[in-house]
């Protein structure tokens, strides 16, 4: 398994994902742990916001493509995160001292780079209740450098 920092670009503050805990072709798992040093902790709230779970959607999306270029030998390349579909979150909050499970799943992919994937969180310790849902739509240019010219 790979480091966190190996498959994905961002760096602290703005790597949000702690660990990378599983990944093949289609999908992938990370963790990522509340507390009061999490980035956008709010301690009035003892938590962070439960939007937030977009960019823990995107990043675990990050990490899937990253460890399979890895796996593959090749570099990780930057990707977009064009916008999302339906994001539901049944909480306003995550709560310090949780842990959360993100995984993604590709729903589909095409030729240009352009992919869809279904997203979930839950908590480590309660993984029948899910604290946010949404399909994160992403692009992967081949020349990241190109694209953003």
């Amino acid at each position: 398994m790979y480091d966190i920092e190996e498959v994905i670009k961002h760096r602290k503050p703005m790597r949000l994902v702690d660990e990378l805990i599983s990944f093949d072709e289609d999908s992938a798992c990370v963790l990522v742990n509340i507390n009061e040093e999490s980035e956008f902790y709010q301690a009035e709230r003892r938590g962070v916001p439960s939007y937030i779970g977009i960019e823990y959607m995107a990043q675990c999306i990050a990490a899937q493509a990253g460890a399979n270029e890895l796996a593959c030998g090749g570099d990780i390349r930057l990707g977009f995160l064009l916008g999302t579909r339906k994001y539901k979150p049944n909480c306003t909050f995550f709560t310090c001292g949780e842990t959360l499970q993100v995984t993604a799943t590709r729903l589909l992919a095409d030729a240009a780079g352009l992919s869809v994937f279904d997203c979930t969180i839950v908590a480590k310790n309660q993984q029948e209740i899910i604290l946010a849902q949404a399909k994160i739509n992403v692009y992967q240019p081949d020349n990241a450098a190109d694209y953003v010219s």
